[in-house]
């Protein structure tokens, strides 16, 4: 006999981006194929029904910034999570999507054998759907002639740093990738930190023996994240061509980039919790309490800093959190 649906989910409380209904749910080929009031398919055959019993049923989520079973790129140990273990947990908080980044080494020319190693890392061991963002740290003639083919093998995406010693690019091998990336069709990622001042900084709270953790956001100043925002955006328009800036963390860098969208120019942005929720202070906690508060670029000043990014959310500065 054949089935109508191949998953039919009652009784649940179904979330969607403008309304909260009681509705039920048919699933055929891995697709929403209806939404009906309850009820609505009592009469259908479907491989499976799953009744969810009054709870709430929303969308999947999808986390596009994911680190996972990377290599030893600072010298300093890999990724503790392996793609198992982190989209069991992703999984578990309903994220069932995941967009993880498979980095080329500095030695490496070719992104295709990077893509390649990543995905057997990946294959047949994760518990949701997955992607990759090519991490490019050098952009070799071979590594850019390559573009088209990680198209038509799914990439569209790839990230570049502007700072850290083991990825950073210079401006010259930014526009190389983005000149390449606007003829293939593909969204750059960047990390925008001024690396120079970032080295200066560090050499200078070292010099004075200032190593705890709360030193770590004095050592990653504001205005190195809004230097080089600025400096990728002036990029980009040069070549006309989109980008998408990860991390932000300061209202001033979020200003830039909303000027820019205000011009019209096809700059997107990504913020992410701890700028919402963590101020500088939270890395002077006690013991190791501080360091886990250490990211890069860090928790700002003060509530006000927080302030600024929520609005960034709700003005559409940042499209992705």
């Amino acid at each position: 006999m054949a089935l109508d649906y191949d998953l039919v989910i009652v009784n649940g409380i179904v979330v969607t981006d403008d309304a909260i209904s009681e509705v039920d749910i048919a699933i055929k080929g891995e697709q929403i194929a209806s939404l009906g009031p309850r009820g609505s398919f009592s009469n259908d055959i479907a491989g499976r029904t799953i009744d969810a019993e009054g709870g709430y049923i929303t969308p999947g989520g999808i986390d596009a910034h994911v680190h996972l079973e990377e290599p030893q790129l600072f010298g300093k140990g890999s990724s503790a999570e392996t793609f198992e273990t982190g989209t069991r947990s992703a999984i578990c908080g309903g994220t069932t999507t995941i967009i993880a980044f498979a980095p080329q080494q500095r030695t490496e020319d070719s992104l295709l054998s990077t893509l390649e190693a990543t995905h057997k890392k990946a294959e047949g061991k994760c518990y949701t759907d997955y992607s990759f963002h090519l991490l490019v740290s050098n952009p070799s003639d071979r590594a850019l002639a390559e573009f088209p083919i990680l198209r038509e093998k799914g990439i569209s995406s790839l990230k570049i740093y502007m700072t850290y010693a083991a990825l950073q690019l210079n401006d010259g091998q930014i526009l190389d990738i983005l000149l390449a990336a606007r003829e293939h069709g593909i969204t750059t990622l960047i990390h925008a930190e001024n690396d120079d001042l970032i080295l200066w900084m560090t050499a200078q709270l070292e010099k004075r023996k200032m190593l705890a953790p709360r030193y770590h956001a004095t050592s990653h100043p504001a205005m190195a994240e809004m230097e080089a925002t600025y400096r990728a955006i002036c990029l980009s328009e040069f070549i006309d061509v989109p980008i998408l800036l990860v991390h932000i963390s300061s209202p001033a860098a979020a200003a830039h980039i909303r000027s820019a969208q205000s011009r019209g120019l096809p700059v997107y942005a990504e913020t992410c919790p701890q700028y919402l929720f963590l101020t500088k202070a939270d890395l002077d906690k006690p013991g190791f309490e501080g360091a886990k508060c250490v990211c890069s670029p860090p928790p700002r000043e003060s509530e006000q800093d927080q302030e600024g990014i929520w609005q960034g959310l709700e003005d559409g500065t940042f499209t992705v959190l």
